[in-house]
């Protein structure tokens, strides 16, 4: 139970033995109860605001014993419980009958009365996500200002109120950044790239880049803070169903911090999944409608929420950015509305792209990189093995 809760919050000790059972009450990070600010001057210890009192009482409840002797725990037990609801597809009253049975006939076992009762129990978990409704042609999502709207204010088509046909999966990233810093065994990890990095010019990490560095100059004020957090974005469409529907095409966004060290940054324990945007064709430049929810959050991000550090005991001011993007070129085209294909195809070399459109293929070649070479490079004279021409130019800038 220990291992799925871990899990659940992106708590992973590397290594080290799982937290204590009187991992609350210990001060891991106190000197003679007391933290140290980076001035050297103590400070008090701060209270966990509302969101990080909730982690820790749950915490606390993951040791509750279902009854006295079990090797289950509360917690555990309804966890368990509602997974085999879910592979067996349960209804809601059947699990709730079923709830009710148990109570009658172990009145002395912890058991919630409902299905409902026991979503609240283990909603605190954050394993939850958002249901956008999306209209068929990408035009618009029934969320924000549009969510009480009955009709595409685009095309004026109207949606399907009762049934949907396509369903936005979104799931909020705030809690998930802010619980890397409630656990000690991963707070002390996203300072990593400040307090451990050998910063000796070789490049290492992508704090280590010279885009990171132009950052930081550009943004002082979010650089001067170790806990900010730099993000990378991943998006890419994959096929659920394999070879069985070749034309079904499923996008996900995953968000990768780069806070960490890199032997646990790309570990898939501390991917962060965004959302899931439903088929059955990819989202293509209409990608931007389904990123409204994660830019409202990032645009949170950039001003700050609210977090509590376990190690330095303190509240503070959370900031997030999002840095690079990781994905293939045709991806890269949704992402940054530059056409990869056409005249001007590559987004370096934008009006000083070198093409060429092939009357008998109908299509562009793109030539010209021979500009790249040395300027004495000998291929950049030899005409019968290229296009027929010498090559002068120089790099574009």
């Amino acid at each position: 139970m220990e291992g799925m809760l871990h899990d659940a919050f992106n708590m992973h000790s590397h290594g080290e033995q799982p937290f204590p059972p009187d991992f609350i009450a210990s001060n891991d990070c106190n000197i003679g109860g007391n933290v140290f600010t980076e001035t050297g001057t103590s400070a008090p210890d701060e209270e966990p605001n509302e969101k990080a009192a909730k982690f820790y009482n749950l915490l606390n409840e993951m040791n509750e014993e279902l009854y006295e002797g079990s090797k289950y725990s509360k917690l555990s037990f309804c966890i368990h419980l509602f997974h085999l609801k879910c592979l067996g597809g349960w209804t809601g009253n059947s699990f709730t009958m079923l709830l009710e049975f148990l109570r009658d006939m172990f009145p002395f076992v912890k058991i919630p009365q409902s299905c409902q009762n026991m979503k609240r129990l283990i909603k605190d978990l954050g394993l939850g996500y958002d249901k956008i409704h999306s209209y068929p042609n990408d035009y618009m999502l029934n969320w924000g200002d549009q969510k009480n709207q009955q009709s595409c204010h685009v095309c004026g088509g109207a949606q399907l109120r009762k049934k949907p046909i396509k369903i936005l999966r979104y799931f909020p990233i705030i809690p998930r950044l802010q619980r890397l810093f409630m656990s000690s065994k991963t707070a002390d990890s996203m300072r990593w790239h400040n307090d451990q990095r050998t910063d000796d010019g070789l490049l290492r990490h992508p704090v280590d880049s010279l885009s990171c560095k132009s950052f930081d100059s550009k943004f002082p004020s979010f650089a001067s803070y170790p806990q900010n957090v730099r993000l990378g974005l991943v998006a890419n469409g994959f096929n659920p169903f394999k070879i069985m529907s070749s034309s079904y095409s499923t996008w996900s966004l995953v968000l990768v911090p780069y806070n960490l060290p890199p032997w646990i940054c790309m570990k898939q324990s501390y991917f962060i999944l965004s959302m899931i945007i439903p088929g059955e064709k990819g989202p293509r430049i209409d990608i931007d409608i389904y990123l409204q929810p994660l830019i409202e959050e990032l645009k949170q991000l950039w001003s700050g929420v609210e977090t509590y550090d376990v190690l330095r005991k303190e509240n503070f001011n959370l900031r997030v950015a999002l840095l690079w993007t990781i994905n293939d070129f045709p991806t890269y085209a949704n992402l940054s509305s530059w056409s990869t294909k056409g005249r001007y195809a590559c987004p370096c070399c934008a009006v000083q792209t070198c093409s060429k459109w092939l009357y008998t293929g109908k299509k562009f070649s793109y030539m010209g990189h021979r500009r790249w070479l040395d300027r004495n490079y000998r291929f950049r004279f030899q005409i019968t093995l290229f296009d027929s021409t010498e090559e002068f130019r120089e790099a574009p800038e």
